[in-house]
């Protein structure tokens, strides 16, 4: 009962820090669109009279006070509304969510990408300083260092251009989603095997391993029942990161290959200048950061009992 009510305690606690993490996100991002000018003199063409400005003011809410129109978002956005696209004339939110399952769906291709880097990780510890560690290692740096949209194009240029393996961009069938499920994986993979070999290379040294190995227990049970779970705090973390990364990063990859969804989304609003739907778009994407790190946090005291005892 005690252990129910610290959970229950910490759930809320942690749901409080949430909220203010969204509602401060919702204020820079308010903020930094307003100082990207007016959007009546950006939007309308330069031939517009002043009243038909002061119209496109009046009719946006743009001509109250900097404090009224954060106010009036706020109120909105709790109601499930968070704008009207000035540049499609819909409801910000109804874009998104008919962008998001795009989204969605390469994030988690990439994901299963991603997870790869873990067992990339496991093996390059155990073979600590042979050909494969150093292989491990040096696949791993280069996904660290070479930049998204380079990566994203080689790719076009081998598999879809020159072996045409695959389509070279849109979305549809699986074929389409292998080469922008690559690129967007690449980094997210090469920090996975980095912290698991890491993780794996700390835990091996431990004493009730060696113990492990000296009562015969395999190699392979060694690294599933003794070394593996005692590093899953650390990846689970990271792992939580790399899936908002995968979700809010995929701007750059979804512009090089087409993909229609919330990052092609998102660069088309800002180069139209549509604030509405860029800060609805930013706060989508911040929610969804706090509900992976909420869930991240809850897995903590599943997976630790440390935690829960804490």
């Amino acid at each position: 009962m005690q252990l129910n009510t610290s959970m229950s305690r910490s759930v809320l606690w942690t749901l409080a820090q949430l909220l203010f993490v969204l509602l401060g996100v919702s204020a820079v991002v308010f903020a930094l669109t307003r100082l990207s000018g007016d959007p009546a003199v950006m939007l309308l063409p330069p031939e517009a009279t002043e009243q038909e400005r002061e119209a496109f003011r009046s009719a946006y809410g743009l001509n109250q006070p900097l404090h009224e129109q954060y106010l009036r978002f706020l109120q909105r956005a709790l109601s499930g509304d968070l704008g009207k696209s000035i540049a499609f004339s819909e409801p910000a939110l109804k874009l998104i969510l008919r962008r998001f399952p795009a989204t969605a769906e390469l994030a988690f291709g990439a994901m299963m990408i991603v997870l790869l880097g873990i067992p990339a990780g496991i093996i390059g510890a155990f073979n600590r300083g042979t050909l494969v560690d150093r292989l491990v290692m040096l696949l791993a740096i280069l996904g660290q260092s070479l930049a998204t949209f380079w990566f994203g194009i080689m790719l076009i240029l081998l598999f879809a251009v020159h072996w045409r393996l695959v389509p070279p961009s849109g979305r549809g069938s699986l074929a389409q989603l292998i080469l922008p499920a690559l690129t967007l994986a690449m980094y997210g993979t090469a920090v996975m095997a980095r912290l698991t070999r890491s993780s794996m290379l700390e835990v091996l040294g431990e004493d009730y391993v060696r113990t492990a190995r000296a009562k015969g227990i395999s190699e392979l049970m060694v690294i599933c029942r003794h070394a593996f779970v005692n590093t899953l705090i650390p990846i689970v973390t990271v792992l939580g990161v790399q899936l908002g990364n995968l979700m809010a990063g995929a701007v750059v990859t979804e512009a090089v290959f087409a993909w229609p969804g919330l990052g092609s989304l998102t660069v088309e609003a800002i180069y139209r200048r549509d604030y509405p739907l860029v800060q609805a778009i930013i706060l989508f994407f911040a929610l969804m950061y706090v509900c992976i790190n909420m869930l991240v946090e809850l897995l903590y005291a599943y997976l630790d009992p440390r935690v829960r005892a804490s």
